[in-house]
């Protein structure tokens, strides 16, 4: 199995199922923005004198009123990270979902912008950043609004508000601030045709929503705002702190140096949270380097394979090319003395094979009776093939140190014996159509008198009764004909007869549960080793994926060695074969070997067959860092997931984005990665703050991706489309 180009080497996002309708929008602009207005009304009458006279109405104040200085937190739909959270954040900008729709449009952010940029921004800073808040656990200055705007709490720039746009009781209000030196502010803050990118309404649709194309009107109970920063965590790790600022006031500090004293802003609501250190390698990385060789050149169908890895001769000879084929087939070759003690090598293999194993051939693909019958000797070459002797060994001595499975065969057998010898001794039973537990485990004579009291709904017993006092006090005694000699039935001949070998199941039947169950572990590989899977670790590096076949004929030997044990004579090899009618044999197999399997715990881990998923038989995990799957069906598809989270923004582990279609019936589909070459860094401040250049001066990320698209300018709801930071996916196919 090997990645296909079109199942991209690169690990990338799957299309999106067209199940629940996700759709953004730019911005949501209020008709009259939050403020203070008054309506004033005049009316000019025309007198009959021809003169006009005005008359001009008291006037009418009313108030737009919107939060401006604070939040109230039930507002908040959702924040990532959430509050307080740990884990590696670095590769993405965190963001706020606000239940109001249009609140980061609500007001203006100064003269001279349009309503399309929102008055507040989401800052992220980290820990010895704010000198009030050295710690970044969310301390503010906090006050009144009327302290906030007089200085009084603590020092820094305030912004610069019409005293008639604030309402008399709005003075009073609850105001946390935050003070940001000027330096720190003038590399953060986002330049106002940037916070526009940074901020767009977001609609979840219901599950039967129609096609994009369509076109539907907004739910307007499914409409968030969302806030995105414009900054990334630190990859070293630490606390960060997250506040949403209002910039209303401060709009000329956003293009010009701010002052000197720093701005003290208002916090609207803050939250922190811990990002755990970058090692550098992510999801994204692992799976890259499972799946190609250097980034994007896909791994070889031979290196995807389970077995060790054989360099061969320009020329092999007979005996060379017969050593490789046995060794591409996933068998390895091992030293082994005879018991004359003669030493040779053998060829040894487990369950699993890079290649479809042949079927045996001969009795031994019937039933094996012993090890030496499964041993395959290579005549030409003079040596053995070990495998189903060795898998009926790992049978045997698996089922010899199972004491509770050894009783319970042996329990099975001694009744099934004893059924089987009943049937020869009266054939009748045999013959007819159902034959009970009860008819071959108990006695004939309670049988026989259970028989006299159900026939004919007890006439016969009566009958019995009523002639047994005369009979006797006459003397007589009864005689019954015994008719012609019954001949005894051929005990291992009984077995084929319909319904026997159904019925003889059922005379110790919890015990035959208890083989049964036994033979179907054994039969899912749970009772064997990693050294029965993979003889060599070779075939199985560290940061590796292998793919395998099953090999039924070796999972029938350790089957056969399991029930081997106890067997006097061909009855009871007769019978082992009532349990060996058990649950499905896998047929392929995946091995991983990498720190996803301790690091991903939650790894989604999918096969499919002809476009259709298959369930695995069995999934375990040996040590720490060994996975097994093994499933019924041969696969020709399997996908590794990244563990899903809730819609988020940043970039992938391997420093790109996945560009979504933002046009036509498939808005939201991949269609490629960006940039190329791999690297993000380019799109950051210069700086070393981790700040993104979203739309200022140098190499800026919306006009780059607005190149990439071929289009002159994307708007908002597109530049997030092409953020979402979706969980990644890696496939590899079948050829």
């Amino acid at each position: 199995m090997t990645t296909t180009p079109d199942s991209a080497p690169r690990p990338r996002t799957s299309a999106p199922a067209a199940r629940h309708r996700t759709r953004f929008f730019d911005h949501r602009i209020p008709s009259l923005y939050a403020g203070r207005y008054r309506i004033d009304n005049r009316q000019i009458l025309r007198g009959v004198d021809g003169a006009d006279r005005t008359i001009d109405a008291t006037p009418q104040p009313f108030d737009v009123i919107q939060p401006r200085f604070a939040i109230d937190p039930s507002g908040i739909n959702a924040r990532f990270p959430v509050p307080d959270a740990v884990g590696k954040y670095s590769q993405t900008l965190p963001h706020l979902n606000l239940d109001a729709p249009g609140l980061p449009w609500s007001r203006r952010l100064g003269p001279g912008h349009g309503g399309e940029v929102p008055w507040m921004a989401l800052l992220l800073f980290r820990e010895d950043e704010l000198p009030e808040d050295r710690d970044a656990v969310g301390t503010v200055a906090a006050g009144t609004v009327r302290e906030f705007l007089d200085g009084g709490l603590g020092p820094g720039k305030v912004p610069r508000l019409s005293p008639e746009s604030i309402r008399p009781e709005e003075y009073d209000e609850y105001c946390a601030t935050v003070l940001v030196p000027a330096a720190l502010f003038d590399a953060l803050a986002p330049l106002p045709v940037e916070m526009g990118y940074l901020a767009h309404v977001r609609e979840g649709g219901p599950p039967d929503a129609t096609l994009a194309g369509d076109d539907p009107e907004p739910d307007e109970k499914e409409l968030n705002a969302v806030v995105v920063a414009n900054r990334f965590p630190a990859a070293t790790g630490g606390r960060h702190v997250l506040h949403l600022v209002s910039l209303e006031g401060f709009d000329t500090y956003l293009t010009a140096p701010a002052p000197a004293e720093g701005v003290r802003l208002a916090s609207l609501t803050c939250w922190s949270f811990t990002s755990e250190p970058d090692s550098g390698t992510g999801f994204g990385d692992v799976c890259q380097h499972l799946a190609t060789t250097d980034g994007s050149t896909p791994r070889p169908g031979a290196e995807l394979r389970l077995r060790v890895p054989a360099d061969a001769p320009d020329r092999p000879t007979a005996p060379q090319q017969e050593a490789l084929d046995r060794m591409a087939g996933g068998a390895v070759a091992l030293p082994q003395r005879l018991e004359t003690g003669e030493r040779t090598v053998a060829f040894h293999r487990g369950p699993l094979t890079a290649r479809p194993a042949p079927e045996l051939s001969g009795p031994a693909a019937t039933r094996l009776e012993s090890s030496g019958e499964a041993l395959i000797y290579l005549e030409k070459y003079g040596v053995f093939d070990t495998a189903y002797a060795a898998a009926f060994t790992a049978g045997r001595v698996l089922a010899l140190s199972d004491d509770r499975f050894r009783s319970a065969l042996m329990a099975f057998r001694s009744a099934a014996r004893s059924a089987v010898r009943r049937l020869a001794s009266h054939p009748q039973l045999a013959g007819r159509e159902a034959v009970s537990a009860r008819q071959l485990t108990a006695p004939l004579a309670y049988e026989s008198f259970d028989r006299m009291l159900l026939d004919g709904d007890g006439a016969r017993f009566t009958r019995a009764v009523d002639r047994a006092g005369p009979e006797l006090r006459a003397g007589r005694r009864r005689t019954v004909a015994t008719g012609a000699r019954r001949t005894p039935a051929d005990p291992r001949t009984l077995l084929a007869v319909p319904g026997v070998a159904e019925a003889l199941t059922r005379v110790a039947e919890d015990e035959f549960t208890i083989v049964t169950d036994w033979l179907d572990r054994l039969r899912r590989l749970e009772m064997l080793g990693l050294e029965h899977l993979v003889p060599d670790d070779r075939a199985l590096p560290p940061e590796s994926i292998r793919f395998a076949y099953a090999d039924p004929c070796w999972i029938r030997a350790a089957v056969d060695g399991a029930l081997s044990i106890g067997v006097g004579h061909a009855l009871d090899a007769d019978l082992n074969a009532l349990a060996t009618r058990g649950g499905p044999v896998p047929a392929c197999a995946v091995l991983l070997h990498s720190q996803l399997v301790p690091n991903w715990p939650q790894t989604i881990i999918t096969a499919y067959a002809n476009g259709t998923a298959v369930e695995p038989l069995r999934s375990a995990i040996y040590g720490t860092e060994i996975q097994l799957l093994l499933y019924p069906r041969l696969i020709d598809r399997f996908e590794l997931a990244e563990p899903p989270r809730g819609i988020c923004f940043g970039i992938g582990d391997v420093g790109t984005i996945e560009l979504r279609e933002i046009s036509g019936d498939r808005i939201g589909y991949p269609k490629g990665e960006f940039p190329r070459p791999a690297g993000f860094g380019r799109f950051l401040r210069p700086g070393k703050h981790d700040v993104l250049n979203v739309d200022g001066s140098g190499d800026a990320l919306v006009p780059a991706l607005s190149q990439a698209h071929g289009v002159p300018r994307i708007s908002s709801a597109q530049f997030a489309l092409q953020l979402i930071n979706a969980p990644q996916v890696q496939t590899f196919s079948r050829p």
